[in-house]
C-alpha cells in the first residue's frame, strides 16, 4: 500500500512533468519520446551506466566462449540492442543478431558496430522481446539482455521466447535494475518516481522483482547475483546480474 506521502510526492512530480503528461494525453509524447527523447537520454545515461557496470559486464561475459555450438561458432542474439554498448564484451568471431523494438538508435548503433569489427553482424530485427517469431527455435547459443526486462510488456513471455530460441545447453545472460528492499528509502523513492519515470523512460518500471521471474522460468541452472550500480540521482541502484542455462 503506497503511503500518503508517496502519493503526495508523486503528485508533485507529476505537476513538474505536467507538459509531458499533457502531450501524453494528446497522444504526442510517445512517438516523440521513442524517436528523440529516449535515444538521447539513453545515450547520455548509457555512457555513465556503461562505466559503472563495466567490470560486472566483463565478469559476466567472460564465459561466453564456453557456450559455443557443436560447430565451434557462437551464435548470439541480443534483445534490446539499443546502441550496441555490449558489443565490446563479445568474443571475436561471434555471430550477432540484434533485435530492438525501437529503430531510432541507428546512429549510435552503427558507430559501435564500426568500433567492434571483431564480430560478425548477421541481421537486425525490429522485434519485441515477447515476440521473436523471426528467430527459429533452438537456433542460438546465447541470448543477452541488459536493462531491457524493466520495460517489456511481459517478462514471463519474454523469458519463454528466450528459452524457445536457445538451443539446449545454451545460456541467457542478463544485467537488470530491480526493486530495492521494501523497507528501504530507495524503494520509497522508486515508488514516488514510478509513474513519471515510466512515462519519460518509455515504459521502464522501477519496482520489478525480476529475480522472481527468472526463478520461475524453466532454466536448468541459474546464477543470480544482487549488486549495486550507483548512478547520481537515479532510483535504479539495485541490480541483478547473472546467467541461466537451458
Amino acid at each position: 500500500e503506497a503511503g500518503a506521502s508517496v502519493l503526495l510526492l508523486r503528485a508533485c512530480l507529476a505537476l513538474l512533468a505536467s507538459p509531458i503528461y499533457l502531450l501524453s494525453f494528446l497522444g504526442m509524447w510517445e512517438p516523440f519520446c521513442r524517436k528523440v527523447v529516449f535515444p538521447f537520454i539513453l545515450d547520455r545515461i548509457g555512457v555513465i551506466h556503461d562505466k559503472k557496470s563495466k567490470k560486472h559486464k566483463q565478469e559476466l561475459f567472460r564465459n561466453l566462449p564456453d557456450f559455443k555450438g557443436p560447430s565451434g561458432e557462437l551464435r548470439l542474439l541480443e534483445i534490446g540492442t539499443g546502441s550496441g554498448s555490449n558489443f565490446q564484451f563479445y568474443p571475436p568471431g561471434c555471430k550477432v543478431t540484434c533485435t530492438d523494438i525501437n529503430p531510432n538508435f541507428q546512429e549510435s548503433l552503427s558507430r559501435n558496430m564500426k568500433k567492434n569489427q571483431h564480430l560478425h553482424y548477421e541481421r537486425f530485427l525490429l522485434a519485441a522481446g515477447e515476440d521473436l517469431h523471426q528467430v527459429p527455435s533452438g537456433s542460438v547459443d546465447a541470448v543477452v539482455c541488459t536493462l531491457v526486462l524493466c520495460s517489456v510488456h511481459s517478462v514471463s513471455s519474454t523469458l519463454r521466447e528466450v528459452l524457445r530460441v536457445l538451443r539446449p545447453g545454451g545460456a541467457f545472460y542478463f544485467l537488470e535494475h530491480v526493486a530495492a528492499e521494501h523497507s528501504s528509502w530507495k524503494y520509497f523513492w522508486q515508488q514516488v518516481c514510478y509513474p513519471t519515470w515510466k512515462l519519460v523512460f518509455a515504459g521502464c518500471c522501477l519496482t520489478r522483482e525480476l529475480w522472481k521471474n527468472l526463478e520461475e522460468a524453466k532454466f536448468s541452472e541459474l546464477k543470480i547475483q544482487h549488486i549495486s550500480v550507483a548512478l547520481p540521482w537515479m532510483p535504479i541502484e539495485p541490480h541483478i546480474v547473472g546467467y541461466g542455462v537451458k
